[in-house]
């Protein structure tokens, strides 16, 4: 276990390396741009790495694709306009299967926005360009779990084939702290997708019909099933006596553990129910904790966006949800204890 000083947007890079990356493609961008620096002060000092600084998102996208099709675990970093530009490469990642990698520092919008702190790329990371959203999302809540789930996210894109992105955003890329980081992962192996030196590949991005394409959907859909229970991950505070539960992910779920402790010295039993994967969302955990209590809070930096992904794995159970949301603003916990002790709720 290493002890160091550093920041999220650091630990991402060393996450990256720890999991086998040999290549980053990227394009600058608040505020992810650290990302695409740092690794690329790495790879002067270190001849077995590669970075190329492309024209924009898309190149930086499609680079990562050929990259990973010849074997090598690639990625890039981006945010909010340059994560839009990545849905064409990305959307075909997720057909093709190909194990892309993203890392998304969120920043608000709409269009260019704000450069420092939003939770407004939900939707977009996890079901943007035109598929079904078979693609697995992590959502970090601190400087750690910026190393950690980089290193888990080339680890499940290439033991699955889906293309996986870890959400981020500016306050955690640049807030700097001492963290302790464990290489919890062997990191899975890379293989060329691509064989043509050994037999053809046909790596099929068009149809003439819709069955044939529904076809590959179809299998696509079922291997997405069988493996989400696998990669969803939660995470369980002050829960167990819990009669009220906050959902929440990201750093805003890190205000949240903060203002717990100060509802419960109020006499309060809440909890937290926090997600690690937004996509799949591990829906039992979160069926079994809205079953438990009387009321649960959903507290976001977006407009409901998580909200709905939580509405939608626990439809059909009756316990009040409500809805507070500051979209592309953070939140204190001092702020979270006020909402929670003087909303519509409690009359």
């Amino acid at each position: 276990m290493n002890k160091l000083f550093l920041t999220g947007n650091e630990a991402a890079v060393l996450g990256a390396i720890d999991a086998g990356a040999k290549i980053m493609f990227g394009y600058p961008i608040t505020p992810a741009t650290e990302i695409l620096q740092g690794w690329i002060s790495k790879a002067e000092k270190n001849e077995t790495l590669r970075y190329l600084q492309t024209e924009d998102e898309i190149a930086a996208g499609f680079g990562v694709v050929g990259a990973v099709l010849a074997g090598t675990k690639s990625f890039t970093a981006s945010a909010g306009p340059g994560h839009i530009l990545l849905q064409d490469p990305l959307a075909m990642a997720e057909n093709l299967r190909i194990p892309f990698v993203g890392i998304m520092m969120q920043r608000g919008g709409p269009s260019t926005g704000t450069v420092n702190f939003s939770q407004q790329e939900v939707n977009l990371a996890a079901f943007g360009g035109n598929g079904d959203g078979l693609r697995i999302v992590y959502s970090a809540g601190s400087v750690a779990e910026m190393y950690e789930f980089t290193v888990k996210a080339f680890d499940v894109a290439w033991k699955y084939r889906f293309p996986t992105i870890l959400l981020g955003d500016g306050y955690l890329g640049k807030a700097a702290m001492t963290v302790e980081l464990d290489k919890l992962l062997a990191p899975v192996s890379s293989y060329p997708i691509l064989k043509e030196l050994k037999e053809s590949t046909n790596l099929r991005n068009c149809y003439s019909s819709e069955a044939d394409l529904s076809e590959v959907l179809s299998k696509n859909i079922k291997d997405w099933q069988k493996v989400a229970p696998k990669i969803a991950e939660t995470e369980k505070f002050r829960l167990s006596d819990a009669n009220e539960v906050i959902f929440a992910h990201g750093l805003v779920a890190s205000a949240c553990k903060d203002a717990i402790l100060a509802l419960r010295k109020q006499g309060r039993k809440i909890g937290l129910l926090r997600a690690k994967t937004l996509n799949p969302l591990k829906g039992s955990d979160f069926r079994l904790a809205l079953s438990s209590v009387k009321r649960a809070f959903v507290i976001e930096s977006s407009l409901n966006q998580f909200s709905r992904i939580v509405k939608y794995e626990t439809a059909g159970i009756k316990t009040p949800i409500f809805e507070i949301s500051k979209p592309a603003e953070g939140f204190t916990s001092e702020e979270i204890v006020t909402k929670i002790t003087e909303g519509v709720w409690t009359k």
